[in-house]
């Protein structure tokens, strides 16, 4: 019979007969946070390095996304390079407004929309209601057609000024801003403005009050659509319809190696992916987001893209940004809006303040007591925010000064920011805090096992079906 098995061996393939493989080691919140050691992210950001300038449009931002594609592939992940627009701009020409004689500096709101090299000559009017957001504004106005429109920045975006002045038979549109005015430039307004558009301060509008003849608008800047590439991958395991998103700018400021901002969060990741590998044994599946701009918007022209149901699918998502800033600070995005209120931010979805007890729970134990980072506007968790869904993640700092508290709190030197170099020359390998990236890295991580275990609990978030998304 011995003799029989033998033979049956060598007809058959080895692995017939082969022992069986030895059991994937339990992906835990613990087990992943382990994993992602400083070696281990360090391995990434010295590839970052190697790169150099990772600015959107070079070759640099092109290798980085090879780079970082052909890690996830060589886990087994299945790779995504989704594209997005960008606006590149080239010669800022001179924008000018010419009232009576006099050339006024203006700002060229329209950037893919220039008057041409004769500019826009019209008389300039100003609507019945100041903000001209809608057709009701212009009820008892002078008439506007072919005309300079005169309107404020408040109540409603540069895009609804537009149309409301165009649908009255405007040429062109005078926006009068001394400062910046939240919701006036949504993200991607410059696809939608369609007539010149320039923004004007006080002193000019009080010309434009002085003259009843016609001005002319001269706006001669260049600029044009770019498109650049995210790369995204998920885990082949894990309920697809409660995922755990987990993301990080993959991009550097122009000039600069990018090294802390955002090598650090990209190395996080990049470490957590390939220590989850492409089908761990995880209840809800992982989607990891290497975004390829925060300024230029990339996790928001994402989501923009996605259905309701899609966006329902998206249980939290977890934002890791400068990880390893050389005067650091430890810091959790302000989910249960227990610190000082960002006007700004008007809501935080529910389950966010389950993301910064996670994330602050892990750091405590790790032996360093976090504070709180406001959320904003800006970041690439904030188009999440404002879809509904529940977010949370870990920095370092950057160019804000540490205070005589903090200093005290986690050592460092009060009155210098927690990372100087953000975004200039010197923001390379060897200005990487090692201790702080060895707390701060796998504080990510732990929140990925975590929420991939379960997203119920006292640190839950909302259950599928009571999911209700704003695409």
């Amino acid at each position: 019979m011995r003799r029989l098995i033998v033979t049956a061996c060598a007809v058959v393939t080895l692995s017939a007969c082969a022992p069986p493989p030895p059991p994937s080691p339990e992906i835990s919140a613990q087990y992943l946070a382990g994993k992602v050691t400083a070696d281990a992210m360090y391995t990434h950001l010295q590839k970052l390095s190697d790169i150099g300038s990772r600015e959107p449009g070079t070759p640099g931002f092109d290798a980085a996304v090879d780079y970082i594609a052909g890690v996830l592939r060589d886990k087994g992940f299945d790779v995504q390079t989704p594209e997005f627009e960008w606006l590149k701009t080239g010669d800022p020409g001179t924008p000018t407004l010419e009232v009576a004689g006099r050339r006024y500096p203006v700002d060229q709101g329209s950037p893919l929309t220039p008057t041409g090299p004769g500019g826009l000559s019209a008389l300039s009017v100003r609507p019945a209601k100041p903000a001209g957001c809608t057709a009701a504004d212009y009820r008892g106005a002078p008439s506007t057609t072919g005309a300079l429109v005169i309107v404020d920045a408040l109540g409603c975006s540069v895009v609804d000024k537009q149309n409301a002045a165009v649908a009255a038979g405007a040429a062109g549109l005078l926006v009068v801003a001394t400062e910046g005015v939240p919701g006036l430039f949504p993200r991607g307004y410059y696809q939608d403005l369609k007539v010149p558009v320039a923004i004007i301060d006080r002193d000019v509008d009080a010309a434009l009050r002085r003259t009843n003849a016609p001005v002319r608008l001269t706006l001669n800047g260049k600029a044009a659509l770019a498109r650049s590439r995210s790369v995204l991958a998920q885990t082949k395991t894990g309920a697809t319809g409660n995922v755990v998103m987990a993301g990080a700018q993959l991009d550097s400021a122009p000039g600069s190696p990018g090294i802390n901002d955002n090598g650090t969060g990209v190395a996080a990741l990049l470490a957590t992916a390939t220590a989850l590998g492409s089908s761990p044994t995880i209840a809800n599946a992982v989607r990891f987001a290497f975004w390829g701009s925060e300024t230029l918007g990339a996790a928001a022209k994402y989501l923009a893209g996605l259905g309701a149901d899609q966006l329902d699918d998206i249980a939290v998502y977890l934002d890791a940004e400068m990880l390893g800033s050389p005067n650091a600070g430890f810091f959790t995005y302000d989910g249960d809006q227990s610190g000082p209120p960002n006007p700004e931010i008007t809501s935080v979805p529910e389950g966010s303040a389950g993301v910064e007890r996670t994330l602050a729970g892990y750091l405590n134990l790790a032996g360093v007591r976090p504070a709180d980072m406001p959320l904003d506007r800006v970041s690439d968790y904030s188009p999440f925010l404002a879809a509904g869904i529940p977010a949370g993640g870990v920095t370092t700092g950057g160019l804000q000064k540490k205070t005589p508290v903090q200093a005290r709190l986690w050592g460092g030197t009060a009155g210098r920011p927690f990372d100087p170099n953000t975004g200039g020359p010197r923001d390379g390998i060897d200005n990487v805090d090692h201790r702080a990236l060895s707390l701060a890295g796998p504080a990510i991580a732990f929140a990925v096992g975590a929420y991939a275990a379960s997203t119920d609990g006292p640190n839950g978030v909302p259950a599928r079906d009571s999911r209700h998304r704003k695409p």
